[in-house]
């Protein structure tokens, strides 16, 4: 049976409106305190959150309903998404619990699990538990929210690993951090100081509601502007619980995680780390970055969007490295998820001990032009049902004759159908993109 709570990454909606409000929240704790106890006699769960003003009583209400079923709860305070999944997999703790929407406007909030092995817990076990929400919010609950305190030593051993996997000292680099108000706030600035850069900081004053807004991995127009004003030598921007990262080169040149991969991957074949020279991207990933890292003799395996399907992949493969365009990028010998700190440290590093800056390391990564538009569909059917958007596709796939890329796919939220084309002329791009938008809009517009 599909889910109906948990999408790709974890519970997500508007604080305060199902599914989180706060009778579906407790209910929530409850039902992952019911599922923890049946395999541990008295278990332990740790609980993080970002900054935004609904991320406290979402914690304490969670807190609540696992303590009603006996569970012993710990609170990080404002802690990352990655440094959730590290300390529960380093910890006692049987399970993690991140309250975060990510890179979402402060209104939208979210709630996230990991397994004590820090990964995300299993599609059986989140259908298990969304049974025994619907079951509660049935019977009726009545909400018991816990005052939780933030344990201060817990972000500590984060910042401490995270600066532990670091070979090189950072000492004349000038690095401008963008913490998108976010939960990279204090975590950021202190760990490229503790390995000796100089740090100028944006966007490190959370109030509660500016988490993402118009800063961040997702706005970098003004980290682009800071990096060329100060001259300095790198720009890094976190999106608002800092599991991806996006980076800007001393000539203001926007770095995404395809250009991440590109140069991380070279760097791990160098050092005859890259298992299976083979890197796991998604299908966003641009025609450019498989050509390159092709030169170089790796192999690129595409998954669908969502790290949750990188990760997958890369256990699959026993690949050490995979990623996402949008900046999620996941070193495997060193964590469980994509960590957006983690990996600025790792592209400091190659930087570092190349010699070479993020202009000099990416400049043969030839982007090829790609557009992306959304179409609002009244319904959602396998595209080979409709022929004349079917035709419209495998017209413009024969003429790239294999030079380009054609995708087609459905939201997994909302009713859209996202039609991605890719390929070396921007004018043949945007023709094909329109052509099969409109064949959509014909067909199966709202």
């Amino acid at each position: 049976m599909a889910k109906q709570l948990f999408g790709t990454d974890g519970i997500r909606g508007v604080a305060g409106e199902y599914p989180l409000d706060a009778a579906t929240v407790y209910a929530f704790g409850l039902a992952l305190g019911h599922d923890l106890t049946a395999a541990h006699a008295r278990p332990e769960v740790l609980i993080g959150s970002d900054t935004r003003e609904s991320s406290g009583w979402i914690a304490e209400t969670v807190a609540g309903g696992l303590e009603q079923r006996g569970t012993l709860v710990r609170y990080a305070g404002v802690i990352t998404t990655p440094g959730v999944a590290f300390l529960t997999r380093t910890g006692p703790f049987a399970a993690g619990v991140m309250i975060s929407a990510s890179h979402n406007p402060y209104q939208d909030n979210g709630i996230k699990v990991f397994g004590h092995s820090g990964y995300k817990v299993p599609d059986a076990e989140e259908h298990a538990i969304e049974q025994e929400i619907f079951r509660l919010r049935e019977e009726g609950v009545e909400v018991r929210a816990a005052a939780v305190a933030p344990d201060p030593g817990l972000d500590r051993q984060y910042l401490d690993y995270l600066v532990s996997t670091v070979s090189v000292r950072f000492d004349g680099f000038h690095i401008v951090a963008d913490c998108g108000n976010g939960a990279a706030s204090q975590l950021a600035p202190e760990a490229l100081r503790r390995l000796g850069a100089e740090v100028t900081v944006l966007n490190a004053e959370p109030n509660g509601r500016n988490i993402n807004l118009n800063c961040g991995a997702l706005h970098v127009e003004e980290l682009c502007q800071a990096v060329t004003a100060a001259g300095a030598d790198f720009g890094v921007a976190f999106d608002g619980d800092a599991d991806r990262a996006i980076f800007v080169a001393r000539s203001g040149k926007i770095v995404n995680g395809d250009a991440v991969l590109l140069a991380a991957a070279r760097s791990l074949k160098a050092a005859g780390r890259l298992r299976g020279s083979v890197v796991v991207a998604t299908v966003m990933s641009n025609l450019g970055l498989e050509r390159a890292l092709a030169a170089d003799g790796i192999r690129m395996e595409r998954t669908p969007v969502g790290d949750k399907y990188v990760l997958e992949e890369m256990v699959r493969l026993d690949a050490v490295l995979g990623g996402e365009q949008s900046g999620h990028v996941i070193f495997r010998e060193y964590a469980t998820t994509g960590d957006g700190l983690l990996t600025a440290l790792r592209v400091f590093e190659i930087a570092r001990c190349a010699g070479a800056g993020l202009d000099e390391l990416t400049d043969d990564l030839e982007i090829y032009p790609q557009k992306l538009v959304n179409v609002r569909v009244r319904e959602k059917k396998a595209l080979t049902e409709v022929p004349a958007v079917a035709e419209e596709i495998r017209h413009c796939e024969q003429a790239f004759g294999g030079a380009g890329r054609v995708l087609v796919r459905f939201s997994g939220t909302e009713p859209l159908a996202r039609v991605m084309v890719e390929g070396p002329d921007l004018e043949q791009v945007e023709n094909f993109t329109a052509r099969i938008a409109a064949a959509i809009r014909r067909e199966m517009g709202a």
